[in-house]
């Protein structure tokens, strides 16, 4: 198990909506220039430039095999998963950051399934039909919480972009997305009574 990102320079660099989006074009469909990332992120190519550069510095993405005639910089993003957990004895500044970036991961995901939720009556019924947004409540001790998560992770591993080639996929494979969040429930604060009952109003 990986121990996660503890530099928070390096969680602030990737906590930036751009670089996000940067990192991802680059995970899910290889290679590119900052010219081509720019267009997915909806900024200048100079300023993606700028962002590829800061992802480089703290080890995000490096740079790739040239094309064609090699005038072109390419960019491609390390392999290796991006993960980071807030701890009991991170200092101050060390756990500001990896909230900071796990706000930013959140937005992300949720923006990622409004887009999906959005479009869902669009697809075709096969993919429909298999289209989930679940929301579940366990009982659970830590130990199965960690148990459950391993397993989860386990199932889904084979069919992760890094470790399945779409040339050996069967026919009609799609990237899909997988969104798994396992914490336990926070206790929600009580509003308490309002002083008027304002929906009896009118």
């Amino acid at each position: 198990m990986s121990e996660g990102l503890s530099d928070p320079r390096a969680m602030r660099a990737l906590a930036h909506p751009a670089r996000l989006m940067i990192l991802n074009r680059l995970g899910l469909e290889g290679s590119a220039t900052a010219t081509e990332v720019a267009e997915i992120a909806g900024i200048t190519p100079s300023a993606a430039s700028y962002h590829l550069r800061m992802l480089a510095k703290y080890g995000f993405v490096e740079d790739a095999p040239p094309r064609g005639d090699g005038r072109e910089r390419l960019w491609k993003s390390v392999n290796k998963p991006i993960s980071v957990g807030v701890k009991p004895g991170d200092h101050p500044d060390v756990r500001d950051a990896k909230v900071r970036l796990m706000l930013a991961f959140r937005r992300e995901a949720h923006e990622e399934a409004d887009r999906a939720l959005a479009a869902v009556e669009g697809e075709p019924d096969e993919w429909r039909d298999v289209t989930r947004f679940n929301r579940m409540r366990v009982r659970v001790d830590p130990e199965e919480m960690a148990q459950l998560n391993e397993s989860i992770e386990k199932l889904i591993e084979p069919y992760l972009i890094a470790n399945r080639d779409e040339k050996g996929a069967p026919s009609g494979v799609r990237v899909a997305e997988v969104q798994l969040n396992l914490f336990p429930v926070a206790k929600r604060p009580t509003p308490g009574l309002p002083t008027e009952d304002h929906d009896a109003a009118g």
